[in-house]
């Protein structure tokens, strides 16, 4: 019975119970639709540097990481993929020689990593393919080798496709080794930072110049299937192969963990100052009731209704108000998500200052389940804690004065 009443007085005065309830919804509308900004943004980030850079798991030789020498390889290569050919949580894998270099033309000349690469094997667990702007893939047989720059290296040294550019690196034998490569395809990712740095060409050619003869590999990237653990595949690989480093995305980008782990406290933070701020002005709301009601509740504790019965009544009615703002507003950002996130929203006006910091300025909003279950739970304690001080407020009242209140 107390409920439906309670549910009754909240209408009772339509216009002000719905500025509240409004109120409510646009903003929990707003700061759920910026955190799904926020986590697009940062997911985003996570997937184009496992898809382009990184990969879910990669092998090294220990002393790699440390100075990213050619001459830190894998020692028996093939032992260690005959066993990632064995493991059925590996869906693919690829090996890779690395060194660093420089890239240069007649106009200018850039510092660069060289990513020897087995095309076939790395279309399957990188996306460059996928990002060509301009050219073709390693299609191309010619008497000069293909190399793949990005737009933003193609743009510093004033090379388009077709044009010829000379790598130099040190090889195996501390002599300075030099190729003459064409430019076959040019990329464009969403990191200015790994565009500007990376160059790719056949692993072959880079083994010709470091070592002539022999067979190089630097690193082995790894892609896991759908339903493998990638705490639990990177452990079993570790155990594997001690005597190399297997390390997860994780382990190989904390920035990008941290990232993840800032934004989704900033979620919680926001969400947490915008219940507190509709906190007070429900609370206000719920006041003004008290006051023009004043008779009403002085007649109803005459005749019987114990002060429980107030109190609960009151808190009921500021929960409703609460809850059905925040149900509004999450069906409405619910919704909202769910129709820009299949086209994303373009902020092509800051594309340059997001894509130098690695961020697609192409966002596609997200939330988590988990980020509703966490709201709903903290709008139910604020709508609780918002009704304390009305409640409180009613049960201070005098039957015998309240009646007689003319206000």
């Amino acid at each position: 019975m107390i409920w439906s009443v309670a549910w009754r007085n909240v209408w009772r005065n339509k216009l002000r119970s719905l500025v509240v309830v409004l109120a409510t919804a646009i903003g929990l509308y707003g700061g759920i639709f910026m955190i799904s900004l926020m986590n697009g943004m940062v997911q985003q980030k996570i997937d184009a540097s496992i898809d382009n850079e990184i990969s879910d798991i990669q092998i090294h030789n220990p002393k790699f990481l440390e100075d990213e020498s050619v001459q830190y390889t894998i020692n028996d290569p093939n032992l260690v993929t005959k066993a990632l050919d064995e493991n059925a949580e590996i869906s693919v894998w690829c090996k890779r020689i690395k060194a660093t270099g420089m890239a240069s033309t007649a106009h200018s000349g850039n510092g660069v990593m060289i990513n020897g690469i087995y095309p076939e094997k790395e279309i399957m667990v990188t996306a460059i393919h996928n990002l060509l702007i301009d050219g073709s893939y390693f299609i191309k047989k010619s008497r000069i080798p293909s190399i793949l720059i990005s737009q933003k290296l193609s743009e510093h040294l004033q090379a388009e496709v077709g044009k010829k550019v000379v790598l130099t690196t040190a090889a195996l034998n501390g002599e300075t080794a030099q190729a003459l490569f064409r430019i076959e395809g040019i990329y464009k990712t969403s990191n200015n930072m790994f565009d500007e740095m990376n160059v790719f060409i056949n692993a072959e050619q880079l083994e010709q110049m470091v070592a002539p003869g022999s067979i190089l590999i630097s690193e082995i990237a790894i892609r896991k299937s759908e339903q493998a653990d990638l705490t639990t595949l990177t452990n079993t690989l570790k155990s594997s192969f001690p005597q190399l480093s297997v390390l997860s995305w994780q382990e190989l980008s904390p920035g990008l963990m941290a990232m993840t782990a800032l934004m989704n406290q900033f979620g919680y933070i926001l969400i947490i100052i915008i219940l507190l701020a509709l906190t007070f002005g429900i609370v206000n709301a719920m006041l003004m009731v008290i006051m023009e009601r004043t008779r009403e509740l002085g007649m109803l504790m005459a005749i019987g209704m114990n002060k429980k019965r107030v109190f609960l009544m009151i808190m009921l009615e500021t929960i409703y108000l609460s809850v059905t703002g925040a149900v509004i507003g999450v069906i409405i950002s619910m919704a909202t998500i769910a129709l820009i996130s299949r086209s994303g929203i373009n902020f092509a006006g800051w594309a340059q200052g997001m894509e130098s910091l690695g961020y697609s300025a192409h966002i596609y909003p997200v939330v988590e389940t988990g980020f509703y279950v966490f709201l709903g739970v903290m709008v139910i304690f604020a709508a609780t804690l918002a009704s304390i001080w009305p409640a409180r407020k009613a049960l201070k009242l005098q039957p015998a004065v309240a009646v007689r209140d003319e206000s």
